[in-house]
């Protein structure tokens, strides 16, 4: 019996996603030129697996996404916005 609570108390630990956690980054997005830009840097940065959230303003020029770092890091998500054409950093 302390056996299969040991095995099943194993089990229920390597499944489940103990370790990931919700973070929150902003990104610089500076080559956003006009008020429709940051329609594509939202949709660019959602089609990234573990976004669960992205607001992209143009002024500032920011987007701050929710993501689940299990998933995602925010290199992939500023290569996202390269890849839109819209090239971004982490601001600290």
């Amino acid at each position: 019996m302390k056996k299969l609570v040991a095995l099943l108390a194993l089990t229920v630990a390597l499944s489940a996603p103990a370790w990931a956690a919700t973070k929150t980054v902003m990104l610089s997005v500076p080559s956003m030129t006009c008020a429709t830009c940051p329609i594509t840097v939202k949709k660019a940065l959602t089609k990234v697996e573990g976004v669960i959230e992205a607001k992209v303003t143009w002024e500032p020029k920011e987007a701050v996404v929710t993501y689940d770092d299990a998933k995602t890091t925010p290199a992939a998500l500023t290569k996202a916005t390269e890849n839109a054409g819209y090239p971004s950093t982490v601001k600290k």
